[in-house]
C-alpha cells in the first residue's frame, strides 16, 4: 500500500475533530445571538419610542421636582410668617396686658397705702394714672365683692358673673377671666387680688377691656382671609380670636394640643387642623411670660400653598402640551424615519440649551446677566490652576465706579440699574470675546484677563475700559458722566491665589481713586504702607488746626480789558512740619470723608474775612473775596450761622464775601439748595457757580438759583486751539453764563493764546496762572500797592 495514501477512517478523524461538549455547544450558540443582537442596526422607531420616553421622563420629573420646590418654599414661607406674625402679636399683647397689669398693680399698692379702695381709687384717678375709661373700665371691689369704685360701667356692678371676683380672691399673681356678654358688647376682665393694709384679704381691683381689642390688628395682607389670630386662656377658652372679617369671643379648645411649647425656648410652627373652625393651618402658638394666656397666630394651608398650586398647575398644563407635541412628533416621525437624526439633534440642542439656562441662572447676574461673583471665583480658580502648570501669565482688574451713589441718590435706584445695565454692556464691547468681565455686587465690576503678554498690554486694556465709560450716560432723558477708578493685579508676582489677587486689586483700586478717581494703578508692594500713611495723615490732619499748621494764599482775578485785580480767592494750604507742603488734592478729600471740612472750612472763612477787612485797613483796594464750600458745609444745617459768624467776628461788608459752590452741588437736590441759596442771599453775600459745565445741570434748574457769578471750569480752555468744536463749546458755555448771572469768569488761564481767544469772544472777567499765581497774604498785599501806584496795561497780557 502507498504511504501517502491515509486510511478512510483516520481522514475521517481529522476532519472532525473531537466531539463537541453540549454545555459548550450552548454556550457559543448564545454568545452569538448576542453579537448578533448588539451588532444588528437600530431601527429608528425603536430609537424615537426610546428617545421620546425618555423625554417625557425627564420633562415629568422637572415638573415634579419644580412643583415640590414650589410648595416646599410656600411651606417653609408659611412657617416663617407665622413665626414672625406671632412674635409681633405677642409683643402687642403683651404690651397691653403689662400696661394693665401696671395699673391694677398701681391700685394694689394705693390700697395698701390708703387701706380704702374709694380713697385709693379716687386718688389714683386724680392724678391721671388711670387708663382711659373709652377702652378700660378700672373697679374695685370691697372684701366681700361690693362695687366700691369704677371709671365706667363695669361688670361688677351688676348681676354679671362674678367669675374674676372668685379667681382674682383664690390667687396673688393676675389673673384673667372668661369674656363676659354685656348686652350688644363683650368685656373682658383682668383682675389682681387687694391686700388691706393688715395682710388680709382686701378686695379685687380689676381692669375690663373688650375682647376684640386684642384681634383689632389682624393683617389681611399677611395672614390671609382664612388666617388666624388669637388670645387663648390656659382653661382653653379663646378671649377672642380673629379670622378674617369674622371676630369669634368664647370658643372652647384643648390648650395642649394648641400651645405645644410650654417652655420659652423657640416655638414650633405645627401644621394641623385647628378643631375651632376645621381649617388646616400652619398654626403658632406661645405662653406669654408673666400671664395665664396663650398668643395663637395661624395662617390658612390652603391660602399659603394657592401660589404654589398656581404655578405648579401651570407647569403641569405646559409639561402636558409639551408631552402632546412630543407624542404628535413621535408618531408622525414613526412614518417618516428619515427625519429620525434631525429629531435627535433637536433634542440634543433642546437639552444643551436647558441646562445653559440653568447654569445661566446660578452663575450669572439677574440685572446685568454677567458672571457673578460664584462664577468668577471657579474661574480664577482654574485659571491658577492651569497658569501654574504651564508657566503663563493673567491679569486682574478691580473696577468700581466713581460717583455712583450720587446717582442713586439724586435719580433713584431704577436710573442706577440703567445706569449699570449700561456699564457691563460697554464693558463687554470694550474687551475682547476671551476677556470675562462679572460683576461683584453693587458698583464693582472684575475683569479677568486670561491671557496677556506685559503689563504695557494690561495698562492698555484699562485706559480703553476707563476711557469707554467716561463718555456720559442717558439716564432719565439727561446726560450724566460716571467714571471709573480701576485696580490691577498680575499672576503670579501680586498673588499665588485667588483671594490674594482679589485682595490686591482692590488695595490698587482704591489706590486709584486716592490718586484723584478716574485712573488706573497697577498693584505694588509699597500699596500697604500708604495705606499706613493715609492713616498718619488723618491723625495730623485732626491735629493741623490746632496747631495752626494751614495757611491761606490768593489768587487774583483780574479785567481782561483793564488788566486791574477785580477780586480774590482764598485756597487753602497745609505746610506739615514733617511731610512739607501737602497737596489739597491729597488731604480735602480726607478731610470730606472724616468730616474734618467743617471745622477746616469755618477757620477758611474766619480768616478770609479778617484778611480782607485787614487789607481795606491798610488802604488797599475794595475787593471782593472768594471762598469754596464743600458739599458737606453747604448741606452743613449750622451753614448760615457759620457765615454770619465770620462777617460779624471780622466786620466786614457782606457784599465783598462771594461763596464758591461746585455745580454739581447744586444740582443735586433744588428743594434743599434754592432756600440754602435764598438764606445766603439774605446775609448779603454773593454766590457764584464753579466749574460751570462739568455738572450737566439743566438750564431750567440753574435758571431758578440766584446767583451772581459764573465761573467756568478750566476743562474748556485746554482743548486743542484749533478744536473749533472745543471753541464753539467755550463760546455757547460764556453766553448761558451771562444769562444766569451778572458776570461770567473763566479760571484757569495759562496761554498767550487762551487770552487772546477769551479777549477775541468778549469775555471780562479771567483768573490763571497768566496772570497770577495763587501768593501768601503779605505778597498780594505788595501786589495791591503796585496797582495803586501804576495800573496794569492790558498789552502786558
Amino acid at each position: 500500500m502507498d504511504p501517502e495514501i491515509s486510511s478512510p477512517d483516520a481522514t475521517a478523524r481529522e476532519v472532525s475533530g473531537p466531539t463537541p461538549v453540549a454545555g459548550h455547544e450552548e454556550s457559543s450558540h448564545g454568545r452569538s445571538r448576542l453579537y448578533r443582537l448588539l451588532h444588528h442596526p437600530v431601527r429608528p422607531i425603536a430609537l424615537l419610542v426610546l428617545a421620546a420616553f425618555l423625554a417625557l421622563a425627564v420633562l415629568w420629573t422637572a415638573t415634579w421636582n419644580l412643583g415640590r420646590v414650589e410648595h416646599e418654599n410656600a411651606r417653609e414661607t408659611a412657617e416663617t410668617t407665622s413665626r414672625e406674625l406671632l412674635d409681633t402679636y405677642e409683643a402687642q399683647v403683651f404690651r397691653v396686658l403689662q400696661q394693665m397689669d401696671q395699673t391694677l398693680r398701681s391700685v394694689q399698692y394705693a390700697v395698701q397705702l390708703r387701706g380704702d379702695g374709694r380713697t385709693a381709687f379716687d386718688d389714683l384717678n386724680d392724678r391721671d394714672l388711670l387708663p382711659p375709661d373709652l377702652i378700660f373700665v378700672v373697679s374695685v371691689t370691697d372684701h366681700d365683692g361690693n362695687l366700691v369704685a369704677t371709671n365706667g360701667a363695669s361688670l361688677l356692678a351688676g348681676d354679671a358673673d362674678d367669675d374674676i371676683l372668685d379667681l382674682a380672691r383664690e390667687s396673688h399673681s393676675l389673673v384673667v377671666g372668661q369674656p363676659v356678654a354685656v348686652g350688644d358688647e363683650w368685656r373682658l376682665p383682668v383682675g389682681r387680688r387687694l391686700t388691706a393694709p393688715d395682710g388680709s384679704f382686701g378686695g379685687v381691683a380689676t381692669v375690663e377691656v373688650d375682647p376684640t381689642f386684642f384681634v383689632s390688628g389682624y393683617e389681611v395682607s399677611r395672614l390671609g382671609r382664612d388666617g388666624v389670630v388669637g388670645i387663648l386662656g390656659q382653661d382653653g377658652v379663646f378671649r377672642a380670636r380673629r379670622s378674617g372679617d369674622d371676630v369669634t369671643v368664647g370658643g372652647r379648645t384643648d390648650y395642649e394640643s394648641v400651645v405645644t411649647e410650654q417652655g420659652f425656648g423657640d416655638t414650633r410652627t405645627v401644621l394641623s387642623t385647628n378643631e375651632w373652625d376645621g381649617v388646616r393651618r400652619y398654626t403658632s402658638a406661645r405662653e406669654l411670660y408673666g400671664f395665664p394666656v396663650a398668643v395663637v397666630v395661624g395662617i390658612s394651608e390652603n391660602e399659603a400653598l394657592a401660589p404654589a398650586d398656581d404655578r405648579t398647575s401651570t407647569y403641569v398644563a405646559r409639561a402636558g402640551m409639551a408631552s402632546l407635541l412630543l407624542i404628535l412628533i413621535a408618531g408622525v416621525l414613526a412614518w417618516m424615519s428619515w427625519k429620525l437624526d434631525r429629531v435627535r439633534r433637536r433634542e440634543g440642542e433642546a437639552q444643551v440649551a436647558h441646562a445653559r439656562r440653568v447654569e445661566h441662572l446660578a452663575y450669572h447676574d439677574s440685572l446685568t446677566g454677567l458672571p457673578n461673583r460664584s462664577f468668577l471665583g471657579r474661574l480664577l480658580e482654574d485659571r491658577v490652576r492651569l497658569a501654574g502648570r504651564y508657566g503663563q501669565q493673567f491679569a486682574v482688574l478691580f473696577l468700581d465706579l466713581d460717583g455712583f451713589k450720587q446717582i442713586n441718590d439724586t435719580l433713584g435706584h431704577d436710573a442706577g440699574d440703567d445706569l449699570l445695565r449700561e456699564v457691563a454692556e460697554r464693558l463687554e464691547a470694550t474687551l475682547r470675546d476671551s476677556d470675562v468681565v462679572a460683576r461683584m455686587g453693587g458698583d464693582e465690576f472684575v475683569v479677568l484677563l486670561p491671557t496677556i503678554a506685559n503689563a504695557d498690554q494690561v495698562a492698555s486694556v484699562a485706559q480703553k475700559v476707563i476711557d469707554s465709560l467716561a463718555q456720559p450716560f442717558v439716564l432719565l432723558g439727561e446726560q450724566f458722566t460716571v467714571t471709573a477708578s480701576v485696580g490691577v493685579s498680575l499672576y503670579p508676582q501680586d498673588g499665588a491665589d485667588v483671594q490674594a489677587l482679589m485682595k490686591n486689586a482692590d488695595i490698587a483700586m482704591y489706590e486709584a481713586k486716592e490718586a484723584g478717581k478716574k485712573a488706573f494703578r497697577f498693584f505694588s508692594q509699597w500699596m500697604g504702607s500708604e495705606s499706613r500713611e493715609r492713616l498718619d495723615l488723618e491723625v495730623s490732619l485732626r491735629q493741623a488746626l490746632v496747631r495752626q499748621e494751614f495757611e491761606l494764599h490768593y489768587q487774583a482775578r483780574r479785567d481782561l480789558d483793564s488788566g486791574r485785580i477785580t477780586g480774590m480767592e482764598a485756597l487753602l494750604r497745609w505746610e506739615h512740619p514733617r511731610l512739607g507742603t501737602v497737596k489739597p488734592a491729597k488731604f480735602l478729600p480726607l478731610a470730606e470723608e472724616t468730616g474734618l471740612i467743617l471745622p477746616i472750612g469755618k477757620w477758611v472763612l474766619r480768616t478770609a474775612c479778617r484778611q480782607n477787612v485787614a487789607w481795606l485797613a491798610d488802604g488797599l483796594p475794595r475787593l471782593s473775596v472768594a471762598v469754596n464750600l464743600s458739599a458737606a458745609q453747604f448741606f452743613d444745617p449750622d451753614l448760615l450761622d457759620v457765615v454770619a459768624s465770620a462777617l460779624e467776628d471780622s466786620d466786614m461788608d457782606p457784599e465783598l464775601l462771594e461763596l464758591e459752590i461746585c455745580e454739581s452741588i447744586l444740582a443735586r437736590d433744588t428743594f434743599k439748595t434754592v432756600p440754602i441759596l435764598e438764606d445766603l442771599k439774605r446775609l448779603g453775600t454773593r454766590i457764584t457757580v464753579d466749574n460751570f459745565g462739568t455738572g450737566y445741570s439743566s438750564l431750567t434748574v440753574l435758571r431758578g438759583l440766584p446767583l451772581d457769578t459764573i465761573k467756568i471750569d478750566r476743562l474748556f480752555l485746554r482743548a486743542d486751539a484749533g478744536n473749533a468744536m472745543a471753541h464753539e463749546v467755550t463760546d455757547a458755555l460764556v453766553a448761558m453764563g451771562r444769562s444766569l448771572s451778572s458776570s461770567v469768569v473763566v479760571h484757569g488761564v495759562e496761554t498767550r493764546e487762551q487770552v487772546d481767544y477769551l479777549r477775541s469772544h468778549a469775555c471780562h472777567q479771567v483768573q490763571g496762572f497768566f496772570f497770577d499765581r495763587p501768593s501768601r497774604a503779605t505778597d498780594i498785599a505788595v501786589l495791591l500797592r503796585g496797582e495803586l501806584v501804576t495800573a496794569p496795561s492790558q498789552e502786558s497780557f
